[in-house]
């Protein structure tokens, strides 16, 4: 009896977050519709916009490719798009089929529960970020120093966190049929506007207004500052000594969307620049 008394009243927190972590990033994985969208889905969109021109630079005398800069940007569209798009939508699912009510059965501790959903959803993140990167090295020649490879892969993981919440909140507040209408409805004009895809100086007015205020714009820029760290002061240097630009690639328009949203004074000053 004192050795049965003595037993501990749930099992240790720490084996059982990893059994159970283990046992959802393995659901996640067997589910093709989840884990091939998810970890081929970045790779497809770097060969569709990226691959052709990956070795060109960014902007004439840039250092920095535009293989290097897209891959940034998708690889924090890799790891958004599995928290929100696939977590969120595979979590309505789970709620369709009751299977919350089953969990809720169990002595699992809810803590245990989600936690665990949260680590598995990172792996798979992490998983895309390296396919991601490794088409990118083979495919597009994209080479980084390794303190650029870590801090791209830190900087990516840590910014797909506040994300988590998002997939959740829209797991829980949608249906499971209404689930991928509501969260594409939400993430892909967000990732657009955010200038992902494509140049803010593409986008309407009022999106380029909206952009700054958005959470994957700031994420792509600290995502971005890991290939070109220094890049702003080369683009003001390009500018004082008037660097001649192709169409299209302005000095000031590259810093408009590499960096971030220059203030219009600015932008015209360097229009007229390069113009003399």
């Amino acid at each position: 009896m004192s050795a049965v008394a003595a037993r501990p009243a749930t099992a240790p927190i720490a084996p059982m977050l990893v059994r159970q972590s283990f046992a959802e990033f393995i659901k996640l994985i067997r589910v093709p519709a989840f884990s091939v969208t998810s970890i081929v889905l970045p790779s497809m969109f770097y060969a569709f916009i990226g691959l052709g021109q990956a070795k060109e630079p960014l902007f004439p005398g840039a250092q920095v490719t535009f293989g290097q800069y897209f891959l940034a940007s998708m690889a924090l569209y890799g790891v958004a798009n599995v928290m929100v798009l696939g977590f969120g939508i595979s979590l309505a699912n789970e709620r369709g089929q009751k299977q919350d009510l089953l969990m809720k059965s169990t002595p699992l501790p809810a803590p245990v529960y989600f936690t665990a959903k949260a680590l598995s959803a990172l792996a798979v993140a992490f998983i895309s970020i390296v396919v991601l990167s490794l088409f990118a090295a083979i495919a597009g020649g994209v080479h980084l120093s390794a303190s650029q490879w870590l801090t791209l892969f830190s900087r990516a993981m840590l910014c797909s966190i506040p994300f988590i919440g998002l997939g959740f909140a829209l797991g829980y507040i949608a249906g499971p049929n209404s689930a991928p209408a509501v969260t594409n409805l939400i993430y892909l004009p967000t990732a657009f506007a955010s200038g992902l895809f494509f140049p803010l100086r593409l986008l309407p007015h009022f999106l380029q207004n909206i952009a700054p205020y958005l959470p994957l714009y700031r994420a792509a820029q600290l995502d971005r500052l890991a290939v070109h760290g220094r890049l702003r002061g080369r683009l003001h240097r390009a500018r004082a000594v008037g660097l001649p630009a192709r169409p299209g690639q302005e000095v000031q328009l590259a810093q408009n969307d590499s960096i971030g949203s220059v203030p219009k004074q600015s932008r015209c000053r360097a229009m007229n620049s390069s113009r003399v």
